[in-house]
């Protein structure tokens, strides 16, 4: 179930994602090295879901990020005109990247996050 409350400044999550994703790689790089030529079935699915979940955490950011830039499109085209090339109309094309951009880095964040806590743990063997 999704979290309800304050939402996270896109600041917080990539300092966030950049602690996290170094991490993930770190213990799934350990975790290659001590499973050694054969690993196990538990490290195999491990590895399976590694390469699952990046093209799943794209494709999820590729989305998002189209459905955040046609909110954009129709929220530019419906604002009151503004002459190309003014501040005023620089702002607003930068504001509409950012929004894209932040929207496409939820996915990974979420997935990294989650990813990191999960590896954490200690395994109970």
């Amino acid at each position: 179930m999704p979290r309800r409350g304050r939402r996270k400044s896109s600041l917080v999550r990539a300092a966030e994602l950049s602690i996290a994703a170094p991490t993930v790689m770190a213990l799934r790089t350990a975790r290659m090295l001590a499973a050694g030529a054969s690993p196990g079935a538990r490290d195999r699915r491990e590895l399976q879901r590694m390469g699952t979940e990046k093209v799943e955490a794209y494709w999820e950011s590729m989305n998002a990020m189209a459905l955040q830039a046609a909110r954009q499109w129709w929220s530019l085209w419906l604002a009151p005109w503004t002459p190309p090339g003014s501040k005023a109309s620089q702002r607003k094309l930068q504001r509409s990247v950012t929004k894209i951009l932040e929207q496409g880095m939820i996915p990974v964040h979420r997935r990294a996050i989650a990813n990191r806590r999960r590896l954490s743990r200690k395994k109970h063997s």
